[in-house]
């Protein structure tokens, strides 16, 4: 039995509102309070006591609940089938807090996202290279990292997992993603990684455990990162940028065309990161690397 109630403060009397909350002490151990959030995080959602037993072979999809937090900051855990095609998880922030490890060289940090136009926050370095390679998916049209947990019920004890990345696809499916590491998944990762493959595939979405890149890809792809802001695209002259890379041909001998370098290759660079002009990624940037436009190249596949 949950009550709640709230003392109002009289006109033109000065009290402090008191909120309260009595809690039956029997389900006092299935919830608990988000710290400074000031709300109670709902019980468990169960549709079957007989199903959802300790010690089941598998995982029912229909029978794992999802954890996320909503706008106001307040912890809320719902059944995972009917949240996936109603909540906006992009839009949410982190479940829980990114932590600062001593000793490590790459702290929690912010990334800005040329996808969604704002900063988004990362935990790790492996997972802000895997957010800046989803930045620049084509397909991808939100991000977000660990902004949904799935808590599930095995090995007779309650689990929870939260995917380390979530991009929200063209199509209006979701991509879950973990980074693995250069060591490969850890046995419980891998473990749990089978479970939300299935609630993923459960709801139309993906889930990936991705490796280390190749580190070519990642050094050019951070590269142009570094001019992913609009206010290095090509503006009005843009039609002449496409013009001077209509057939492929080395980048050095269409900027020079342009005009002055200084002010050209910035404007490639933004070109090439958003997909307006195409060069190989898994070879080394150089001023004479071949480039064409992404247009004629569609036209030629």
């Amino acid at each position: 039995m949950l009550v709640t109630g709230r003392f109002c403060c009289a006109p033109g009397q000065v009290w402090r509102c008191v909120e309260y909350v009595i809690i039956d002490s029997s389900q006092e151990a299935a919830s608990s309070a988000v710290p400074g959030a000031g709300c109670r995080i709902p019980e468990p959602h169960s549709t079957d006591g007989a199903v959802r037993r300790e010690g089941a072979p598998a995982v029912d999809a229909s029978l794992i609940d999802v954890r996320f937090r909503d706008p106001l900051g307040c912890s809320r855990q719902v059944p995972w089938l009917e949240a996936a095609q109603d909540v906006p998880f992009e839009d949410s922030p982190a479940v829980r807090p990114f932590p600062v490890r001593h000793g490590r060289r790459v702290a929690p940090g912010w990334w800005w996202s040329s996808t969604i136009g704002r900063l988004v926050a990362y935990g790790s370095g492996v997972m802000r290279t895997e957010l800046m390679l989803l930045d620049r998916d084509p397909a991808v049209v939100a991000l977000a990292c660990r902004p949904v947990e799935l808590v599930w019920r095995g090995d007779g004890k309650a689990v929870g997992h939260a995917p380390q990345l979530m991009a929200r696809l063209q199509d209006g499916s979701g991509l879950l993603l973990d980074c693995a590491g250069r060591s490969g998944p850890s046995a419980r990762l891998a473990k749990r990684a089978r479970v939300v493959t299935a609630a993923a595939e459960a709801v139309g979405w993906s889930y990936r455990l991705a490796g280390p890149p190749d580190p070519v890809l990642v050094a050019n792809v951070r590269w142009l990162a570094g001019y992913r802001h609009p206010r290095y695209a090509a503006g009005p002259w843009m039609p002449a940028l496409l013009e001077a890379f209509g057939s492929p041909r080395p980048a050095v001998e269409a900027v020079c065309e342009l005009g002055d370098p200084i002010a050209v290759w910035p404007a490639v660079f933004h070109a090439l990161w958003s997909g307006v002009l195409r060069v190989r990624l898994d070879e080394s940037l150089h001023e004479r690397v071949v480039v064409s436009g992404a247009r004629r190249e569609a036209e030629a596949a």
